[in-house]
């Protein structure tokens, strides 16, 4: 059912034009040849700093994205038909891993947001910051205040509104309103539609709660315990990047942006070449297809067939001021090393000639690792009727297109649990904790009324487990010098005997939680791959031939101190040693938080354009025909 939704949405889309002038598919249309900010990628981060930038009506801004528009597709609208994002599709860069060899040799799926919005337009949606330790640990590493927990709130608050679920359900206890922001522009809400393991979850923290306490707000900074989980989410519908900051209101008001579709960046050119200065990067080079329009993988409607795109002329323009990568964990550094902004070695081994000496740019990645488990139960209310019944999802499809509400406004999960290793783990004694405290979980469950994945006939329940404190690091690397090619991308999965340890410890956590008494008469027993694994040594079998990557990237231009001879970018966000260039994404985060990380990411959006904006002296934000005092000379000297 979903791909036939899939493709008549597609059709309709592709026969609807933009009902935005400042939106634009074709190069030639844009109105200027030089702008003061470039934004390579309209994503995530992206489109946070397209809006904050823009307050500022003297400065012209353009956002180069690689995908569509994200109106009219309904995948990336109703927030239940997420799950469609997981097949290949247009809107999804379509990665895979490099085989991962502690998971005996297996290559997985890794999608991407391949549309306007980012990931932010195909993801899960889950609103969850993490422990301020994390933060904390942002500040010590790069020796900046600023990133701390405490000094981030005010960009917490500047991101989130707060808004009623779909169903209008009495929250009380469910959140606590003096940890969020409610005049902010992102929409978060709480599930907005009953499942039948709602109850049963919290009754749990009544019995087994010297394990999984009740947590009355997991984004209060201690999400430890079991509560409810924030979605980014409006009146039924998913809150992106696209749908917020560049709402049809702002981009009305906001003749000083620009955006441009469908178009692929290959490189940052440098714009100066004086043997003694710093290198600048203030160019971007960049293909469409003769007609304007450039996908990276056509699937064609029909039968989603793969076909690579035949590519028109590259084109370049140039920032003033500054170009910001907001391309992700994988485009970034991807950019930056078809750019020659990398190690030098590795650069020349692909045919790339090195410009930057930056060893660290597409390493240090971070990752969860996360198995999925799954149990039949005795209930026929389980999501899995509905992923069978395409008349049972058309009856609701026709609810929600009437009134916003019913059973598609549910996005997989209304709980989250988090849960640290007990102290006296016997992993403690070959491994320091790599948590950056006390108040951070080690692993999450994710409860889910349905089984993820193919959906066999018998009802299930999900109960996934996830490490979010990962030894393990990998990379991204170039295979060729054609900026075309995927990268080879390599997670390192379980790489380290942490994260095996922490990731069976987790499944195990998920059995206990399942044999409290609010489950009896309920859950039957496993389901899957879980059947007839009892023993830590069936369990770590189980977890390395069942692992997949949380999809939740980060760390490959990781922020560290300014004299710091590791990281690739400086506590504000810079490329080190370059001029005119930084980035502005995931990819920043020297490690993954505990927690799905896209609330990070908005609130590094949210400073970042603060620090933009004082590097630049505008004030914020400038009333029209105002001038803003004029910025930093171009000092390319070391």
């Amino acid at each position: 059912m979903l791909v036939v939704l899939h493709r008549v949405l597609l059709i309709l889309l592709l026969l609807t034009p933009s009902s935005f002038s400042a939106i634009y598919d074709r190069v030639e249309s844009l109105p200027r040849v030089q702008y003061d900010f470039i934004i390579v990628g309209g994503g995530t981060a992206g489109n946070v700093i397209a809006n904050r930038l823009t307050e500022n009506p003297t400065w012209r801004v353009l956002v180069i994205e690689s995908g569509p528009s994200n109106e009219g597709v309904l995948e990336a609208i109703v927030p239940f038909f997420f799950s469609a994002f997981f097949a290949k599709s247009q809107y999804n860069w379509n990665f895979t891993t490099t085989p991962q060899l502690a998971l005996n040799g297996r290559v997985i799926d890794y999608p991407r947001g391949h549309i306007l919005g980012g990931t932010s337009s195909i993801n899960g949606m889950f609103y969850t910051r993490g422990s301020s330790s994390d933060f904390d640990r942002f500040a010590k590493e790069t020796g900046d205040p600023g990133w701390s927990w405490e000094n981030l709130q005010p960009y917490i608050r500047k991101t989130e509104r707060w808004s009623s679920p779909a169903d209008n359900h009495d929250t009380t206890g469910q959140f606590d309103p003096s940890v969020h922001g409610f005049e902010g522009v992102n929409s978060v809400c709480l599930p907005g539609f009953p499942r039948a393991s709602d109850a049963r979850t919290i009754q749990t923290t009544k019995e087994l709660g010297d394990e999984f306490a009740y947590n009355q707000d997991m984004n209060s900074g201690d999400p430890i315990g079991v509560g409810w989980i924030p979605s980014t989410i409006k009146d039924g519908k998913r809150s992106s990047s696209a749908t917020s900051y560049l709402a049809p209101d702002i981009l009305e008001r906001r003749k000083n942006l620009d955006i441009l579709l469908n178009t692929r960046v290959t490189r940052i050119l440098r714009t100066n070449d004086c043997s003694t200065c710093r290198p600048a990067f203030r160019m971007v080079e960049f293909a469409q297809s003769s007609n304007g329009i450039l996908f990276r993988k056509l699937y064609l409607i029909a039968a989603f067939l793969l076909s690579r795109y035949a590519l028109g002329p590259r084109n370049s323009i140039t920032a003033s001021k500054e170009v910001i990568l907001s391309a992700g964990a994988i485009g970034t550094p991807q950019i930056m090393l078809n750019s020659g902004i990398g190690d030098a070695s590795e650069l020349q081994s692909v045919g790339v000639e090195p410009l930057l000496q930056l060893p660290g740019v597409g390493k240090n990645l971070s990752d969860h690792v996360a198995v999925v488990n799954s149990w039949f139960v005795n209930s026929t209310d389980t999501v899995d009727e509905i992923l069978r019944n395409p008349e049972l999802t058309t009856r609701y499809l026709q609810q929600w297109q009437l009134s916003n509400t019913g059973p598609l406004v549910w996005n997989g999960a209304s709980q989250a649990v988090f849960s640290r290793l007990p102290d006296n783990s016997s992993i403690f004694k070959s491994f320091l904790d790599p948590s950056s405290g006390r108040n951070t979980p080690h692993f999450e469950l994710f409860p889910a009324n349905l089984m993820i994945g193919p959906t066999p006939q018998g009802n299930f329940m999900t109960l996934a487990s996830i490490v979010l404190t990962p030894e393990s690091r990998g990379n991204v690397t170039l295979k060729s010098s054609d900026p075309f090619d995927d990268p080879l991308f390599n997670p390192g999965l379980l790489d380290s005997d942490f994260d095996k340890f922490a990731l069976r410890e987790a499944v195990k956590s998920a059995v206990r939680f399942l044999a409290a008494p609010a489950w009896k008469d309920y859950v039957i027993g496993p389901a899957g791959a879980l059947q007839n694994k009892a023993t830590d040594e069936e369990l770590d079998q189980y977890v390395l031939e069942s692992a997949m990557p949380g999809m939740h990237a980060v760390g490959t231009a990781s922020m560290s101190a300014e004299n710091a001879t590791h990281g690739v970018v400086d506590p504000d966000l810079r490329v080190k040693g370059a001029s005119g260039l930084r980035v502005v994404d995931a990819s920043v985060m020297p490690f993954v938080p505990s927690a799905h990380p896209q609330a990070a990411i908005y609130m590094i959006a949210e400073r970042a354009s603060d620090l933009i904006k004082e590097l630049w002296q505008a004030p914020a934000p400038v009333s029209l025909g105002q001038t803003p005092l004029v910025g930093p000379p171009f000092c390319e000297r070391e």
